[in-house]
């Protein structure tokens, strides 16, 4: 696809402009043949800078850890504490083991041959799109990924190496989700629990004058310190990924 672009749209306004030239936008030939010129490649990588929020949301395990600690932040009846700048510092570094092994396999083989000159930028997409897919398909269920090929109207592919990353994308998304709303639907189990019978405790007693949810809040703070919630939400959270 993106090389039909570039043939079809930069190439003939390339051939035709003045000194093979477009507002400073060039094709420089090297040992391996027409690659972009430098202006070129500052435009692309603003644009993909542009779309790295969303990548980030939505194709790490940045999705499910935001959602999960969302969801146990609600349950916690805490709803400013942890922030949510610190739950998203904390859910980037999560994401971040995760994908490490990942992202060190694209760097050796994709970006770092790029950066020597041995390869082209296509060549470089389609090394670092084998590693990105294996681990999408990990965590995609096939029925989202044979949802997505309908609605695409794309033929069944014969392996899974062959689902297209425009399918395996959204399928990972929603996959993650629902993920992320049974770990979440988990968490809200005990906390609640601990709720009615605060609820019914209060309610016997006829203090209705108190909110339940004032009385039951430290009650479900000192649960979760005295079990060492973090360490084991944390340490699920980065285990299901395994």
């Amino acid at each position: 696809m993106r090389r039909l672009f570039l043939t079809l749209f930069f190439v003939p306004l390339l051939k035709g402009a003045p000194g093979d030239s477009l507002l400073g936008i060039t094709l420089v030939q090297n040992k391996n043949g027409a690659s972009l010129s430098v202006p070129m490649q500052i435009v692309l990588l603003m644009t993909l800078l542009t779309l790295l929020p969303a990548i980030l949301m939505s194709v790490t395990p940045f999705l499910r850890v935001t959602v999960v600690l969302h969801f146990l932040r609600q349950a916690l009846g805490t709803q400013t504490a942890p922030s949510n700048q610190v739950l998203v510092g904390l859910a980037l570094f999560l994401s971040l083991i995760v994908v490490q092994p990942v992202a060190q396999q694209v760097y050796d083989s994709s970006w770092q041959p790029l950066e020597t000159g041995q390869i082209t930028a296509t060549d470089a997409w389609d090394r670092a799109s084998g590693p990105i897919k294996t681990f999408l398909l990990r965590f995609a269920r096939e029925k989202d990924i044979q949802l997505f090929l309908e609605l695409s109207h794309s033929q069944a592919p014969a392996k899974p190496s062959d689902v297209p990353l425009s399918a395996v994308v959204p399928a990972y998304v929603l996959s993650e989700l629902k993920a992320a709303f049974q770990i979440g639907a988990i968490l809200y189990l005990p906390f609640l629990i601990i709720d009615l019978v605060v609820a019914s405790v209060t309610l016997s007693v006829g203090m209705v004058q108190l909110p339940p949810v004032m009385i039951s809040a430290p009650f479900k703070i000192l649960l979760f310190v005295l079990v060492d919630g973090w360490n084991l939400v944390i340490g699920s959270l980065v285990r299901s990924f395994n």
